[in-house]
Parts: C-alpha cells; structure tokens; sequence
C-alpha cells in the first residue's frame, strides 16, 4: 500500500464518518504551504488504522501558500498519527518522480518519525491543535 493511497482513502473515508457526543475538533496547522492551487489533505488515524487505507477522520480544503490551519470535526478522544498531503496537481494521488514523493507532505510527531508511536498525537475531549510542517521535494 502506498502513501498516496493511504493518505487518498484515510481523508475521504474519515471525512464520512459520523460524529460523536464526546467528540472535539482538532485544529491543524501546516506550516511551509509553498505553493496556492491544489488541495491539502488531513487524515487521523489510530494506532489500528496506522498506515492503512482508513482513517477514523480526515479534513480537506483549498491549499493556501504560508501557514493554514484545517480543523478536523468531531475526533473522539484518543491517540492518532495526523498525516498530511498536498495535493498540488489535484489528481488524488502522491505523484512521484523517480520513487519519491513529488508534492508536499508531513506527518505529527517528529521529523525522522515511522511509527504510531514516533507521530502520537493524544486528543482529549476537550479538543486539541497540532502543527505539522510541510516537506516538499528540492
């Protein structure tokens, strides 16, 4: 399973899911947009969902070069990795060139981060606000 079609089915499968009585918004801010056109792409998931094509829910909206924030609607308190995508070319997929990613991503958590673990973010009911920075292809 690739990025692409991680990211790609996590935020149009979470977008869909209903919400709950004990659920918060989680505001995500992405730093370092590059470029306006497209469309970034916001998916949470657990530590069951990590890396799978399903996220328990996902934002969307128009890419804005600088910082923008999406807000992420109804998240039930617990852990999620926040994995984003600009979708640049709005194609609805990571295009590649030469096996790496061509457009702008990033992920909660650290940097060098590959594990649920490494990009935890905890949501309590009340809501949270996370930053991701954006890494884009020299």
């Amino acid at each position: 399973m690739t990025f692409k079609t991680l990211m790609i089915a996590g935020a149009l499968s979470a977008s869909l899911c209903a919400g709950s009585a004990l659920a918060a918004d989680v505001a995500v801010t992405l730093t370092g947009v590059k470029a306006d056109g497209g469309t970034m792409l916001v998916s949470l998931q657990s530590k069951d969902q990590f890396m799978k094509p399903v996220g328990a829910k996902g934002a969307m909206g128009p890419a804005s070069a600088g910082t923008m924030v999406l807000n992420v609607e109804d998240v039930p308190p617990g852990d999620y990795a926040v994995m984003v995508m600009h979708d640049a070319d709005s194609n609805w997929t990571m295009t590649m060139k030469d096996g790496k990613p061509a457009e702008g991503w990033g992920h909660s958590g650290a940097a060098d981060g590959k594990t649920f673990d490494a990009m935890k973010v905890t949501v309590p009911a009340a809501g949270t606000a996370v930053t991701v920075p954006l890494d884009y292809p020299q």
